[in-house]
Parts: C-alpha cells; sequence; structure tokens
C-alpha cells in the first residue's frame, strides 16, 4: 500500500472493483430502486434516486452510479494478480464495470430511522410487514454512455447487489460540450478551441462575424494507454471509459485583447450555446492580467464519494470563475495535476465540465505533472504509476498546448509585457538533454526590450518547506536552477506542493536579496539591481492542504529556510498583473476572497506601487507637488489620469479612483 498511495489514494471506494462480490442473501420480493426523471437525460442533471421496500435499512447500504452499463453488472471473472498494482490483493474485481461514483443511502437522514413506512402486507387490517425508504440526490452529466443506479448491501469491503435500474441513456450522446480555449502563439490574433463529442464526424466552430473553421477529430483507445501485460493499468483495464472524440479548431482572423463570440458543434449534433471570450494581448503589448495554479482536479457536485476527489476545487473554480466575469482577465495558467483521473477516465469528463465556465472564455493554458505523464516504463524520469496509465496521452490529447510534438510538453508564449517559459518536469531536464537545450534557447532569446519580464513555469519545486525530502528532486535543482539565474529570471511558478509559500530572491538555498516593506506593508522587490529569481509554489486550488513540516519562526532564526518569506495552507490561486515598468501578483483565498498575502512588485525602472485598501490599481507613479499621473490597471482600461495628492507631516496621500468614477467626473464637468 505504501508502495502505491498516490496510485490508489487509499480509498474504500478507490478500491471498490478489486473487492470479491460476494451473494446477497437478500429474498426481499418488496424491494425497488427508482429514478426521477426516468427518462432520457439532459446534458446535465440532478437525479432523485429513491430505494424503496427495505425491510431493515442498515448504515452499510448504498447506491452506486456505473457506467457504461452495456454489459450486466456482475462480477469479472479476472485473475486478482490483476490488481496487484493497487495494493489490494482480494480475490476477484467487483465489477467489470466501475462505479463512477456512489453514496450510502444513511445520507438520507429518514432512512436509517424509518420515517418513512409504508405496510406491505396487512392481517386483520393490522400492518403485518412494513418497509422503508431512502432517497438520493445523484449529479449526471453526458458521459456519452448509459448509466445506472445499484443498490448494494455490504458497504464497501463486503458488497452484494440487491438490485438496479434498467439504463438510462443521454437525449444526445453526441452532443458537443466541455469547449476550452489556448493561446496557440504570441500574436493573439488566433485562439484554439478544443472540446468533446460522441460523434466522429468533423464539426465546426462559428465565430466573430460570419467566420468558420473545420474541426481537427482524434481520439485515444485502450491500446494508447500505458500497462504491462502481466499488470494491466486502470487506464487500460477496470478504470477504461471510452472517451468520445477530442474536436479540434483554430479561429484565425482575431485581434488581441477583443472580445468574440463562438458556438461550436454542427446541424446533425447539435451546438453549443454563443459563448463570448477574450483574445489575450499580443506580446509587446503594454498589460497583462493573469491567474494561475496547480493541481486542481474536481470534486462531485452532490454528496457522493469518488475515486479520487480534490474538495477545494469547486469553492476555487467559484471564486476564478466570478473574477473572469468581472474582471478583464487575459490567460489562465494550470500549472500540472490537471484532473487527477489518474486512469480512471470519465472523471476527465467531469474535470472538463468543472473548468467550462472559465476555460470557454479565456485562454486556459496548462504544464503536464506527474498524475498526466509517469508511469512504469514509459520514458518519465519518475517511475511511479501516478498517472494510471495515461501517461501523457490523455492530457496532451484534452489540452493540445503550442508545443513541438507529441510528448514533449515544453513550450513558451507571450502575452504582453511577459515572456512565459513552460516546461515538463516529468520528462528529461538534465544538461545537454533535448528538453535543457530547449529550455537554454527559449530563454536566451528573450527580447527583453520588448517583454522584460520572464515567468518560468514547471509542475515540481524547488523550494518547499513541507516534506522537502520528497517533493524536492535535488538532481533538478542542480541542473536547471542555473538557467534560472543565468537568463535572469524574474518570476518561478511551481505547483505539487498542496499550499503556498514564497521566496526571496533565492539562489542555491541562499537570499540574494529581500524585498523592502513600504508603509502599506507591501513586499517590494527592486530589480533594477537583478540578483536572483523569486519562486512561488502554487498548488493549492484543490487537493488535500499539505501543513508546513517546519516552524516559520523556528526556521528563520535558524536559517534553514531562511528564504521562506510567506506561507499559506488555504484553497486559492494567484492573480497577476504586468506592465513594462511593474509586475505584481497576490495571493486569494477561494471561500473568503479575502487577499491573504501582501503583493509584491518588482521594477527594473525603480517605479512605485499604488495601494488603495487591498488593491493594487495603478503602476508607473509619477509624484508632483500638486498632482500624480499614473497609469491605471486592473481592468478599468489604460490611460493617463491626474488625480488629488495631499500632503499630512510630510508624507504624501495619493487619492486615486477607478476609469468609470474618472469618467463619471469627466461628463460632469469637474
Amino acid at each position: 500500500m505504501a508502495e502505491h498511495r498516490n496510485y490508489t489514494a487509499i480509498s474504500d471506494f478507490r478500491v471498490l472493483n478489486r473487492r470479491k462480490l460476494l451473494k446477497c442473501d437478500d429474498p426481499n420480493s418488496h424491494l425497488k430502486i427508482s429514478v426521477d426523471p426516468n427518462s432520457s437525460l439532459s446534458n446535465e442533471e440532478y437525479l432523485t434516486v429513491t430505494v424503496s421496500g427495505v425491510l431493515l435499512p442498515s448504515s452499510s447500504d448504498w447506491v452506486a452510479m456505473i457506467s457504461p452499463s452495456s454489459s450486466n453488472v456482475a462480477d469479472c471473472p479476472l485473475s486478482e494478480a490483476y490488481y496487484a498494482q493497487t495494493g489490494d490483493l482480494s480475490d476477484l474485481p467487483l465489477l467489470c464495470q466501475y462505479p463512477v461514483k456512489a453514496q450510502y443511502v444513511k445520507n438520507d437522514p429518514d432512512y436509517l430511522n424509518c420515517t418513512k413506512r409504508e405496510c406491505q402486507e396487512s392481517v386483520l387490517g393490522k400492518c403485518v410487514v412494513a418497509t422503508c425508504s431512502g432517497s438520493l440526490t445523484f449529479h449526471v452529466i453526458n458521459i456519452r454512455t448509459n448509466i445506472e443506479f445499484v443498490f448494494f448491501a455490504g458497504g464497501f469491503d463486503t458488497p452484494c447487489i440487491l438490485t438496479r435500474t434498467n439504463p438510462l441513456d443521454f437525449t444526445n450522446p453526441n452532443m458537443p460540450l466541455y469547449g476550452h480555449l489556448s493561446s496557440i502563439d504570441s500574436t493573439g490574433k488566433s485562439m484554439r478551441l478544443t472540446w468533446v463529442s460522441g460523434d466522429e464526424k468533423p464539426q465546426q466552430v462559428q465565430y466573430g462575424d460570419g467566420m468558420s473553421q473545420n474541426s481537427v477529430v482524434t481520439t485515444f483507445t485502450q491500446d494508447d494507454m500505458c500497462s504491462s501485460s502481466t499488470l494491466p493499468s486502470p487506464a487500460k483495464d477496470f478504470g477504461w471509459h471510452d472517451p468520445g472524440f477530442i474536436h479540434t479548431a483554430v479561429m484565425t482572423g482575431l485581434q488581441p485583447s477583443s472580445n468574440f463570440s463562438y458556438k461550436y458543434g454542427s446541424d446533425s449534433v447539435g451546438w453549443s450555446n454563443q459563448i463570448q471570450f477574450k483574445t489575450p494581448p499580443d506580446a509587446g503589448s503594454y498589460k497583462l492580467y493573469f491567474i494561475a495554479y496547480g493541481d486542481m482536479g474536481k470534486a462531485p457536485l452532490d454528496s457522493s464519494v469518488e475515486h479520487y476527489i480534490q474538495p477545494g476545487s469547486v469553492s476555487v473554480i467559484k471564486a476564478v470563475t466570478d473574477e473572469v466575469n468581472s474582471v478583464n482577465v487575459d490567460s489562465i495558467f494550470h500549472i500540472g495535476d490537471i484532473s487527477y483521473a489518474t486512469g480512471f477516465l470519465v472523471e476527465w469528463d467531469f474535470f472538463l465540465e468543472l473548468i467550462n465556465p472559465v476555460a470557454s472564455q479565456v485562454a486556459y493554458m496548462t504544464a503536464i505533472g506527474n498524475h498526466e505523464r509517469d508511469y512504469v516504463d514509459s520514458g518519465s524520469v519518475y517511475v511511479t504509476p501516478d498517472s494510471g496509465g495515461e501517461c501523457g496521452v490523455v492530457y496532451e490529447t484534452y489540452f493540445p498546448m503550442p508545443t513541438s510534438a507529441k510528448d514533449k510538453p515544453w513550450y513558451s508564449i507571450e502575452q504582453a509585457s511577459v515572456h512565459f517559459t513552460i516546461i515538463s518536469t516529468e520528462h528529461d531536464w538534465s544538461v545537454n538533454s533535448e528538453q535543457y537545450l530547449w529550455m537554454e534557447e527559449d530563454m536566451g532569446s528573450v527580447n527583453r526590450s520588448k517583454t522584460p519580464w520572464l515567468i518560468f513555469m514547471g509542475h515540481r519545486p524547488m523550494y518547499t518547506s513541507s516534506n522537502a525530502d520528497t517533493s524536492v528532486d535535488p538532481r533538478f535543482v542542480n541542473a536547471v536552477e542555473p538557467l534560472l539565474l543565468q537568463y535572469k529570471v524574474d518570476l518561478v511558478l511551481f505547483g505539487h506542493v498542496h499550499n503556498y509559500e514564497r521566496t526571496c530572491a533565492v539562489y542555491k538555498g541562499e537570499c540574494k536579496a529581500m524585498p523592502e516593506k513600504d508603509a502599506n506593508g507591501v513586499d517590494t522587490y527592486n530589480n533594477s539591481n537583478y540578483s536572483a529569481p523569486v519562486q512561488a509554489v502554487i498548488g493549492m486550488a484543490g487537493f488535500s492542504l499539505d501543513k508546513f513540516t517546519t516552524d516559520v519562526s523556528c526556521s528563520l532564526s535558524s536559517h534553514s529556510n531562511s528564504w521562506s518569506l510567506s506561507r499559506i495552507s488555504e484553497f486559492g490561486y494567484v492573480r497577476g498583473n504586468a506592465t513594462k515598468d511593474e509586475l505584481y501578483f497576490e495571493f486569494v483565498n477561494a471561500n473568503t476572497r479575502n487577499v491573504e498575502v501582501q503583493k509584491w512588485q518588482s521594477s527594473e525602472n525603480g517605479g512605485e506601487v499604488v495601494v488603495v485598501g487591498s488593491v493594487v490599481i495603478g503602476v508607473g507613479v509619477r509624484v508632483g507637488a500638486e498632482e500624480v499621473e499614473l497609469e491605471v490597471g486592473r481592468g478599468d482600461g489604460i490611460g493617463k489620469e491626474v488625480v488629488a495628492v495631499s500632503s499630512q507631516g510630510g508624507e504624501h496621500r495619493i487619492h486615486v479612483a477607478t476609469r468609470d468614477v474618472v469618467d463619471w467626473f469627466r461628463a460632469a464637468g469637474e
């Protein structure tokens, strides 16, 4: 179990279909299971599943949603040795089809108390046989295959089937769904749209003013998954689910930093809704506003358990959705551990459905992580079975990035004043490897007058105060960290560790420069005299949070982790804002929406940050005796505005207003 911990997550439900299926000894003729609505399913529904006619309700009674249901729900006559990778050596697996999700019927508080009693048999007007019932709510999305609900006794450890529903189908299993955007280059004039459908025929994206592009269709099969002849992986065997067909189309003829609309599909299978989206700024333009995080995954929107749950993912994506809907976000960067499907393929559909509200509106750029790529004998740097046999195939099919070739998931892209270098920590990064030479060429060719900021992203970190012995690979640090210093990387973002931590300007474990705090407590890094990169771990977007294994005050006083300046173990994301003069970001707590850590800023020109409340709204400030000139940021437009200054005790106080307020004063003639 220790060897395969990342693989199984050691969940009772995770290893359910390796349990031996027992025979239920229940001759109860009154037992029923029903679904409401009992009709073809829409693309997203909340179903009520009711079990009734139960003679003796038990806390171990449960209901599972099974897919696909084209085969009988019965035990699979396979050798238990096939499942040795799970660390669970039960005699036989439970089902030919794995349960997608499940709930104990005791989730209905009326079930165990038998509040809803029904008389089944009476003698002389007296009830002699009474039964109980319970109802559960299941969130269901279109996964293109039939589903059914199965009522079990015996809990997850000793399960047996009591009864089941007839298969339910989806009204349109070919429906085009889960569209998400990504950039293909640094011009902001083209955007790739990727979506899923049960139909293999090419479809279209229609966008802008009468423009359209046909889709290129691809998919993957069980044969594409990593495995071995003796120990099949989940992706190859019990976790397999038909992905349907993945469509991609590139929308061209766009303009950067502009709003357009699109829909995708075809007349034969249906169309998506009309969706508004925003193109990112082109390389060299003035301002960029981006969001970044790692290790998100997904969680059920009902009370179910699933194979691998990332509890913070729902609150984080809700907070990001609110931000995308209210602020001009240009791009989102998700740096590894994307869905945590880990070989249970239907989980990708649930993840794509979860991120759709944001990924359909702005470019959703990704980096590969261990739970997308790693598997034994697959060519990964790390031979853990973390991908469940997906080996990067599934990730790269769903999220085509502007890479040079398949299974070379490193790339760079420029947006406004920032050059992003995005690597794979799971592929060979050793000195003179193909990826290492690419990193040298990419970062060495950055035109810092056009894109003065260089941000480096990958999955596994170089610095962390959470179990660093197992989270940090010193070989990776020794090989790649010198490149970060050589090419003057400003900011390094990693995931993998599930919390937030920010460093000083650090190199080889030593602080080469410390930020200065202004009067508002804002950490300010002045890069007019570059010393080293600032690094941050941002893996707090969904997976259960990691604690810091060393006390902050202790580590700082002993200098063992003196590079660690900010530590937060809360679910959230970071937002970044860059102009050619300023770069800053801040951690946002997804639950409270509070900015939990002060912002930091770097400037080659020695500019100052203006802080009002907890929000930076201006950059490039020039203070005069009577007025201030600043560039308004944070989605309120860009332009020079004059605002008031007052002095008190030798301190300048800057009074600023957002763009809409400034326009209001202008209209009033003030």
